[in-house]
């Protein structure tokens, strides 16, 4: 380690998916901050952010369920850190409500029995990383370089949008992922479907419309001439390797957790157990770049 100044501890928020379809996600984000030295310290009684459902249907849910937990994070006294894209943008949604718009939730604080400030940093894993503990501390913990993997960078709609809420250096041309990926000694790929929607919300009521949306980031993935995406969210995890059509002329696309990447690339050896979670096995991948 550097030495550097930043914080040991963060609060920790998974939301629902990483309890549940994005297991690996969890666990690979665990490890790698502990092998950084940084404790995640989950929130005692989280409950659902609402993305998706919730504020489709309720502005008072949308705002008042991540509200709740913005109430536990600044009762802890840290700084938090929310693994999901979706979890992330609604508890940042929810911070700006508080700092700009307070009377929308004057109902809410007599039922959570606490102010709200809105001043506690609200991090994503990317953003943690990159901008807070910085990637010299990554390169000092690397282990096995992932040279000879080529990769492209997919954020997604909610990490990179809208602009107020997002960390990241660009809402078009973000390139956090790239550069992590580059400290861990990969190839990082051009391309132009980084800050593309994956037509996750889209699954359930048009199913056909997000697998073309998937299909052409896979497109791109393969034009670029990507090995592997990499991805920060468990719904564009999902989405990427269940629709993503595979022909005779076309290889299977893994979609990797960046943080199951930096698991390889410290020497983990938990990291064995996360690829078999995956719909799309990336272990011939890694075999054949004898990083397995």
């Amino acid at each position: 380690m550097t030495g550097a100044s930043f914080d040991r501890r963060y609060a920790y928020y998974p939301g629902c998916s990483l309890h549940a379809t994005g297991l690996e996600y969890d666990a690979s984000v665990r490890a790698v901050f502990a092998a950084l030295d940084v404790t995640l310290e989950e929130l005692e009684g989280w409950n659902c952010c609402g993305a998706s459902s919730a504020h489709a249907l309720s502005h008072n849910l949308a705002i008042g369920l991540p509200a709740r937990n913005l109430a536990l994070i600044e009762q802890s006294g840290l700084e938090a850190m929310a693994p999901c894209a979706a979890c992330f943008n609604r508890l940042r949604a929810a911070q700006e409500t508080v700092r700009h718009h307070p009377d929308e939730l004057a109902w809410l604080e007599p039922v959570l029995e606490a102010p709200l400030r809105g001043d506690t940093a609200i991090h994503s894993p990317i953003g943690l990383l990159v901008k807070v503990i910085g990637l010299d501390a990554v390169r000092e913990r690397l282990v096995r370089p992932l040279k000879g993997v080529r990769a492209v960078s997919y954020y997604g709609c909610l990490l990179a949008r809208p602009r107020p809420l997002s960390e990241l250096s660009s809402s078009d041309h973000p390139v956090e992922l790239d550069d992590l990926w580059r400290a861990l000694g990969g190839e990082a790929r051009a391309w132009s479907y980084a800050v593309d929607c994956c037509g996750g919300a889209l699954s359930i009521p048009r199913s056909d419309i997000a697998r073309s949306m998937t299909q052409s980031i896979v497109d791109g993935a393969r034009a670029a001439g990507a090995d592997v995406i990499l991805t920060a969210c468990p719904l564009c995890q999902a989405n990427l390797e269940m629709r993503q059509q595979i022909g005779r002329d076309s290889a299977p696309m893994p979609a990797l957790y960046f943080t199951e990447a930096m698991g390889l690339a410290f020497g983990l050896p938990e990291a064995e157990g996360w690829w078999g979670k995956h719909l799309i096995d990336p272990r011939p991948l890694l075999r054949e770049a004898n990083l397995a």
